[in-house]
């Protein structure tokens, strides 16, 4: 009695692991697009403060219809998770974003996406800081190139345009340190309320903050602003906000959380060559060499993870 040969698992990628890099990929394009979107409307003469307002404006209507859809059918919020929401909507996405658009001001976009990719870093660091989580030598060699490659780039930047972009660097920095907060705290919440409905909420949240800001810091007519800067905003809160938001969501689903980061290594390759093509950034050897630094850095965490 013969019986069929079993299909050969190595010939072919499963569907879902080619569809989760594909969506891996395209949610790390779209939110690189987000610096060369600012760092255009920036060219109009806006601040960061209206900036930020204007992307979490158009973006809030989309991230409520999440929050709405991912609550359908699930037990309303305790106290407690409206706190922590609170808390992680401020972190993760208002301080995060403003501290980002505000160091966009002073740093090019290529820099900025490479402060940004050490995050995976930083959640290891404040995993060893808060919860006594043990660093590997690999670990702490890989984060030690990574931060070797940041520092080689910024020391090229500095000798170039000075002091400037010294606070871009710490604004920038300030936002990845922020947003590692956000990943450090949220797992727990990620488990009870559902990635997708946390995000939502918390997202909506930041977009409130960021509307409140400006109305606090800025009078109504700073809201008049350059045509050009409201539909660059606008396409900065859908194809780089909320949309990357789903894709990176549904790519977890499919290939895991792991395979995702990794993935999103395209991220900052895409962002130095937007910004070579489109705002005509400089590429030299000391940016390709920093570059491959961090990537290969954070790899190594990515992996050993």
């Amino acid at each position: 009695m013969s019986t069929a040969p079993l299909p050969d698992s190595s010939s072919a990628p499963p569907p879902h692991l080619t569809t989760g890099l594909l969506l891996a990929a395209a949610g790390s394009i779209a939110f690189s697009g987000k610096a060369i979107i600012v760092k255009l409307a920036f060219r109009h003469g806006v601040d960061a403060v209206t900036l930020v307002m204007y992307r979490m404006l158009f973006a809030l209507p989309m991230f409520l219809a999440l929050a709405w859809w991912a609550s359908r059918g699930k037990p309303p919020l305790t106290r407690k998770d409206w706190l922590g929401v609170l808390g992680l909507g401020f972190t993760g996405y208002y301080l995060a974003s403003f501290l980002d658009f505000w160091g966009l001001q002073y740093v090019t976009a290529a820099f900025e996406r490479l402060v940004l990719y050490l995050n995976p870093t930083m959640v290891l660091i404040l995993g060893w800081v808060l919860y006594g989580k043990r660093i590997t030598l690999r670990q702490a060699v890989a984060m030690a190139v990574s931060y070797s490659g940041v520092l080689l780039v910024f020391g090229h930047e500095f000798t170039l345009q000075g002091s400037n972009v010294a606070l871009g660097a710490a604004l920038v920095f300030g936002s990845a340190i922020s947003y590692a907060i956000y990943m450090s705290y949220s797992g727990q919440m990620v488990a009870r309320l559902g990635a997708l409905r946390l995000a939502g909420l918390a997202t909506s949240v930041a977009c409130v903050l960021c509307i409140a800001q400006f109305l606090v810091l800025r009078p109504l007519a700073a809201a008049q602003v350059a045509e050009p800067v409201i539909w660059l905003s606008l396409l900065n809160a859908t194809a780089c906000t909320a949309l990357p938001v789903l894709l990176v969501m549904m790519a977890i689903e499919r290939i895991g959380s792991g395979l995702a980061a990794q993935t999103g290594m395209i991220g900052p390759m895409s962002t130095i060559l937007m910004g070579v093509l489109i705002l005509g950034e400089p590429l030299n050897a000391w940016i390709i060499a920093g570059t491959v630094l961090v990537m290969g850095g954070v790899f190594l965490v990515t992996r050993q993870r």
